[in-house]
């Protein structure tokens, strides 16, 4: 019988990808192989002959996005759906949450402050100008945070306490879309992680704290029953948005788990970030979940892009 081969495709990581492939050889005791993914140009009418790939790099690399897109075409089961987390952005993540009755802060998409490359005042004349700030303002409140409708690692967040410092902040964002949502004055937060959509583990995390610093040691669990919620409104986050591994936010203020982010399909997991029983438990579930994938492959899909997003 021929080997499977589950492949890890990521940048940076030092801790987490090792693990992880090291993981998978144990558990996979030869008949299923685990490695460090290689690729050069990609041939359109080639497999990329790895039955599962784990990507952790694609959101911050087009070349790796375009080649997991043909890898799910030619039958890789790819771990998250790339066809997925292309459409995705945190802006429609909210909305989204708020259908499914799962408690989010009031968000506003905000338009670019400065025109994108290649259009000008002609290209938004759809645009309503003076913008209503007004309005954004009663509805969101403050204090408040300005952050990318589709960014991640805190990058180019600000906290705002007033429409001065929206304006002062908004002027520096440039051609970057923003959300103005508003902000959750939190007791407790928790992150999770969630795995295959049914495995939840939820990390006490203190996001006011360095980096290294923010996973609290010991993660002492919420009570029994907001421990209940948060793992229902995280599988059914990730359930609804197609993800198979991602981390969910909660924010509790006044008994409330307000989700706060939940666009993390690739989500830190490193040693030295996260700590022992953290990374112990997000090592195993991962490898689990793609050695589970190689017995148990999903069905041959159609060539229609509706089929590939829905895959898996």
């Amino acid at each position: 019988m021929a080997v499977k081969r589950i492949a890890v495709l990521y940048g940076m990581e030092d801790s987490f990808p090792p693990a992880l492939v090291n993981r998978i050889n144990e558990l996979g005791a030869g008949g299923i192989v685990g490695e460090h993914l290689k690729v050069g140009g990609v041939r359109m009418d080639l497999p990329s002959g790895y039955d599962v790939i784990v990507d952790r790099i694609s959101h911050d690399i087009p070349f790796y996005r375009s080649y997991l897109k043909q890898a799910a075409l030619t039958g890789t089961e790819v771990i998250n759906n790339p066809f997925w987390w292309s459409a995705d952005d945190k802006f429609f993540n909210y909305a989204m949450a708020a259908k499914l009755g799962v408690a989010v802060p009031p968000t506003v998409l905000l338009p670019h402050k400065s025109h994108p490359v290649g259009t000008t005042d002609r290209s938004m004349r759809n645009l309503e100008y003076p913008l209503n700030w007004d309005a954004v303002f009663e509805y969101v409140g403050f204090p408040a945070f300005l952050k990318p409708h589709d960014g991640g690692g805190w990058r180019d967040v600000y906290k705002v306490d007033n429409p001065q410092e929206v304006f002062d902040a908004y002027n520096q964002t440039g051609t970057l879309c923003m959300t103005l949502q508003r902000g959750v004055n939190f007791e407790d937060y928790y992150r999770c992680y969630v795995v295959n959509r049914e495995k939840v583990h939820i990390m006490r995390y203190d996001p006011k704290q360095p980096h290294h610093l923010r996973y609290v040691a010991g993660n002492p669990p919420p009570d029994a029953a907001m421990a209940e919620r948060i793992t229902k409104d995280a599988l059914l986050l990730c359930r609804a948005l197609g993800y198979d591994l991602n981390t969910v936010e909660f924010a509790l203020e006044d008994g409330v788990p307000y989700a706060i982010d939940f666009m993390n399909p690739a989500p830190d997991a490193g040693l030295e970030s996260v700590g022992e029983e953290n990374f112990r438990w997000i090592v195993d579930a991962v490898a689990e979940m793609a050695i589970a994938r190689v017995k148990s492959p999903g069905p041959a899909q159609p060539y229609e892009w509706a089929k590939m997003l829905a895959r898996g």
